[in-house]
């Protein structure tokens, strides 16, 4: 059995979703994972906004506008009347209970069951027209069986035994679930924050030691560079999951970050395929990689960097130990460390706690903050111990001030901090002097 995950903008558009079935429906069984109807997430975050502000008629406008769209959907994704009307009243039922929030005091737990809808919405939708084409499928719904510990963290064992035990019950070719929501352990709608559909599709892939699990999006596989940036990149055919995993969590966006590791613990190979374009070959995560090269680099922004200068740093026991649990009381994940003798730069992407760290920082010596940071990673395999890659990467950089680098911790990674106008420089000149493509 396989699992197949589509974005977003896979099933944004009926006829998008017409080939979404033909692709799922390829004679064998499988798991099929769906986002939200691109655009339905940010619209629904709009709704919450405007309940928090207790603005109720902007967000009964807003709810509405989307019903509207969702009713032109369901007009355009079915042939029959009974299917149109099965999904018109489907449509109905949910804008009816995300109406209902207006009415009361709205609180963190009535926008995640907000939120959910999108999800909800697609994968009964998509359900319809499978039942429609006569196709055998079952919808799974994952809040039976898709719940986080009290430290948000998927409960792989809950997972895996009520998953199972549903399969095991339920006969079908094709069984159709949400990605990104879930339960949390006191049986509350929650999500797997931003993105978490390729996590929703990493974790039952793992629960049910899949044979493969396949990431659709809108590009054919992971690219060398960002395509967004930079002209003539191309498609990496392999990559092994620590590779896969740097460049996920330094900013490739085709791929979630924490998607990777369930998928790592049980190897189960990882595809990034393109709903577009079927036919291209896409690329392939495993546990192989392809040889020691460069293949591809990344950049995260929105980095904030923080210095910390100070004379008792000079051969100080438990200097950084202190530094560091300023951090970890405040929740905050740290990037990037350089140290010396007399200070350590580190970097973050959470801000929201800044001014209480950097004011118990500033207990140690003088702190100076950097924001509108990027970090760009140059990923491969064996690059801290290859001959010549370090070099070949710094060389690039001759005409871009360099604010930190982080080079050796991980075999597979070379970072490098510099100011955000720099970025478009940095990957332009990445192209040309590690892959030898010349951008126009």
């Amino acid at each position: 059995m396989k699992v197949l995950k589509f974005g977003g903008t896979s099933v944004g558009a009926p006829e998008r979703m017409h080939q979404v079935a033909d692709l799922v429906n390829n004679g064998e069984q499988n798991i099929v994972v769906l986002s939200a109807i691109s655009g339905t997430t940010n619209s629904l975050v709009e709704i919450s906004q405007f309940l928090y502000q207790k603005n109720t008629a902007d967000a009964i406008s807003k709810i509405d506008n989307l019903r509207d769209d969702y009713k032109s959907f369901v007009i355009q994704l079915y042939s029959t009347n009974i299917a149109k009307e099965k999904g018109a009243h489907l449509v109905e039922e949910h804008f009816k209970f995300i109406k209902s929030f207006t009415k009361d005091l709205f609180t963190i737990h009535e926008e995640k069951a907000i939120l959910a809808q999108g999800e909800l919405l697609s994968t009964a939708l998509f359900q319809f027209y499978l039942e429609e084409q006569n196709i055998n499928s079952v919808l799974l719904p994952a809040l039976d069986f898709m719940r986080i510990t009290e430290d948000n963290e998927p409960d792989m064992d809950y997972i895996r035994e009520n998953l199972n035990k549903i399969l095991g019950t339920t006969k079908a070719q094709i069984y159709i679930t949400q990605g990104f929501i879930c339960r949390n352990t006191f049986g509350e709608v929650d999500n797997l924050k931003r993105g978490g559909s390729d996590y929703t599709a990493s974790l039952i892939g793992a629960a049910i030691g899949a044979d493969e699990i396949q990431i659709w999006t809108d590009i054919d596989g992971m690219h060398n560079n960002d395509p967004r940036i930079v002209e003539n990149t191309y498609p990496i055919r392999e990559l092994s999951f620590d590779e896969a995993a740097e460049l996920a969590y330094f900013g490739a966006k085709i791929l979630h970050p924490s998607s990777i590791r369930p998928a790592k613990d049980e190897n189960i190979p990882v595809r990034l395929k393109n709903t577009m374009s079927p036919q291209a070959q896409g690329t392939l995560i495993s546990q192989n990689s392809a040889g020691e090269s460069i293949k591809a680099v990344a950049a995260k922004d929105e980095i904030t960097a923080i210095k910390i200068k100070s004379g008792r740093m000079l051969m100080a026991y438990g200097f950084l130990r202190a530094v560091f649990e300023i951090f970890e009381r405040y929740k905050t994940p740290i990037d990037m460390i350089t140290t010396s003798e007399v200070g350590v730069s580190l970097t973050i992407d959470d801000t929201s706690n800044l001014d209480q760290i950097i004011k118990e920082l500033k207990e140690f010596g003088a702190v100076e903050v950097d924001e509108n940071q990027t970090i760009v990673c140059v990923v491969g395999d064996n690059l801290a111990a290859g001959q010549g890659y370090a070099s070949k990467v710094f060389d690039t950089f001759r005409e871009i001030p360099i604010r930190m680098i982080s080079f050796g911790g991980s075999k597979n990674n070379v970072s490098i901090l510099i100011d955000s106008s720099y970025k478009r420089a940095a990957l332009i000149a990445l192209n040309k002097g590690l892959f030898n493509v010349e951008t126009v």
